[in-house]
Order: C-alpha cells, then sequence, then structure tokens
C-alpha cells in the first residue's frame, strides 16, 4: 500500500480541532460494527459484537525483537488486542492502566489466562526499548508487537478497526489517530466483545472472569 497521510498546516487551534475531530470520527467508526442485539441480555459491560471475529493469522516482533506468532502464541488464552502509541496522552495510557489494575486483583490463577497486546501505530517512534519501558510501568506481562504501518492497518482491518493516521501539528511533530477500542479474543479464538474507551475498572473486573470461561455456548 505505501499509502502516506498528508495533513495541512493551519493555526494552533485549527490543528487541535482537526485532531479531536479526527479520533472522535475513529472511536465511531470502531464502534459501528458493536450494537447489542435489541433481545440479548447484559452479560457483558462491554459491547458485544453482532457477528465474532476470527483470528488473523499474523506474525509480528515482540520488543526483544523475536517473531510472536498471533494465532500460536494465543491459543487457550484471552488475548486483549489494543492498537495504539506510546505518545498517546490520554487513551492508550488510560487502557493499559486500568487492566493492569485489574489483573493484579485476580488470583495467580485467573492472572495467567490473559495476554495483553500492545500493537503500536507509532513504529517511528516506538522503538523496542521505548515500547518495553512504557509497557513496563503498567505490567512487564504486557506484550508489545512492531511492524509497518501498512501492516499494522491490515491487521486492524481483520479486527473490523479503523486505519490509524498521522495527524501533524505546527511544532513539526505529528499524533496519531488509531482506534480506540481493545479487542478481547477469547478461548475459542474468536472475538465476540469490544471495550471502548470509557470503559472503567469495575466493568473489566466483571467482564475478565466471564471471559476466560466463556464458551459462547459451544460446549
Amino acid at each position: 500500500m505505501n499509502r502516506k497521510s498528508q495533513v495541512r498546516h493551519g493555526s494552533r487551534h485549527g490543528v487541535a480541532t482537526r485532531a479531536r475531530v479526527l479520533a472522535f470520527i475513529l472511536a465511531v467508526i470502531g464502534l459501528a460494527c458493536e450494537r447489542r442485539p435489541p433481545e440479548e441480555p447484559v452479560e457483558y459491560h462491554g459491547n458485544v459484537m453482532s457477528q465474532p471475529v476470527e483470528k488473523a493469522d499474523f506474525t509480528l516482533n515482540d520488543t526483544d525483537g523475536q517473531p510472536f506468532h498471533f494465532v500460536e502464541q494465543t491459543e487457550g488464552y484471552v488475548a486483549l488486542v489494543f492498537f495504539g502509541y506510546t505518545y498517546c496522552p490520554d487513551v492508550c495510557p488510560i487502557h493499559m492502566a486500568n487492566i493492569a489494575a485489574v489483573l493484579r486483583d485476580f488470583p495467580y490463577d485467573l492472572q495467567q489466562q490473559f495476554k495483553v497486546i500492545f500493537i503500536t501505530t507509532d513504529p517511528e517512534r516506538d522503538t523496542p526499548d521505548r515500547m518495553r519501558e512504557w509497557l513496563d510501568a503498567f505490567d512487564s506481562s504486557f506484550i508489545g508487537l512492531r511492524g509497518t504501518v501498512d501492516e499494522v492497518n491490515e491487521i486492524a482491518a481483520s479486527m473490523w478497526l479503523p486505519p490509524a493516521i498521522r495527524v501533524d501539528n505546527e511544532s513539526g511533530g505529528y499524533e496519531v489517530g488509531h482506534s480506540a477500542n481493545v479487542v478481547a479474543f477469547t478461548k475459542d479464538n474468536r472475538a465476540h466483545v469490544r471495550y471502548p474507551f470509557g470503559t472503567r475498572q469495575s466493568d473489566w473486573a466483571h467482564d475478565l472472569p466471564k471471559l476466560a470461561v466463556e464458551t459462547w455456548g459451544t460446549e
């Protein structure tokens, strides 16, 4: 694909406004497929999707430079997948902090049933060392993955998420617009629930133990 987003420079207010509008649009797009069927009982605090998403068979390098085979290395776990970047001012650190805080309160055996996977949408700045240091501030077990922007956007599309978009600013830097949803793949190798920005620790504490034993009616 090799497509680069170009954004015209304007006033500082204009750039900030466009960034906020972009973030809102991405959040709306990311939620478009998450409408709960009207007669479905409210068993989960996350957004139950009308159709589950199959795991994509992809491989990206982790923060140690080793290949991480997503399907193989999440088999038998609940995989919480999030696309973001370490310079994100709000959505990314809040999601990671909330998940980490809830997992810490679980019994050890329950903790071991989850893998939290952070896929950077900003590989230019998110070096392996930078990602590892950032993730360790939340939980050293969190997995950081890197690929090209095109690779990462293709993986996001397989999970029904919008692509990451670079938004330049007047200072010569940039921000990255990205989905605000954590995608939860359960042990059936499919994702049935997504968690938008604003998901509280109490919501995670309610849902994660249920996801660990969920069979979706297959057993």
